[in-house]
Formats: structure tokens, sequence, C-alpha cells
């Protein structure tokens, strides 16, 4: 018996979306630390870069890497060929 089968995508690990996702976050995270007070039109008692704005960027970069993952999902299948060790469940194969 022969199948036609399909990959799935690269593990979350290896994609370059996670790690830039990851240095983004970082980054909006240092800046909300150390901007200073201020908002540049002459109240310094007002923070330049709160928390809240903060967490808000890093829900829409996790929103954006969501969706980036489900289109890398959705789109990438690489049809092959098996025979019957290969496929699940068959015996001999080691799924």
């Amino acid at each position: 018996m022969i199948a036609r089968l399909t990959t799935e995508t690269k593990h979350s690990l290896k994609t370059t979306e996670l790690w830039a996702m990851l240095a983004i976050i970082a980054g909006i995270l240092i800046a909300s630390a150390i901007v200073g007070q201020g908002d540049g039109n002459g109240n310094d008692n007002v923070d330049a870069f709160p928390a809240s704005r903060a967490w808000l960027y890093i829900a829409i970069v996790g929103v954006g890497y969501m969706v980036s993952r489900g289109l890398a999902k959705a789109g990438s299948r690489e049809p092959y060929w098996a025979d019957e060790n290969d496929l699940p469940g068959a015996r001999g194969s080691n799924d």
C-alpha cells in the first residue's frame, strides 16, 4: 500500500519568527524600563513609556506571531509518497 502524505512545518524553536518576536519583546520591555520621565511637553511627572503601553505592544507582537505561524502552517504542505512502513500506526513504524 502506498499513500500520499504531507510534512508539517518546522518546530517553532527553529523559526526566525520566534527569535525575532522574543528580541522585539525584550526591546519593548527594556525601552519601557529605561525611558525617563516626561512626555516632552513640559510635564515631568508623566511616565513617557508606561508599562500598560509596553504590554499592549507586546500583545500586538504576540498576535502577529500567532498569525504568522498560522499562515505558515496553513500553506506549507509538502507532499511525499510513503509505503506501508512509513504510515502512522503501521507495524514496524516508530510512530
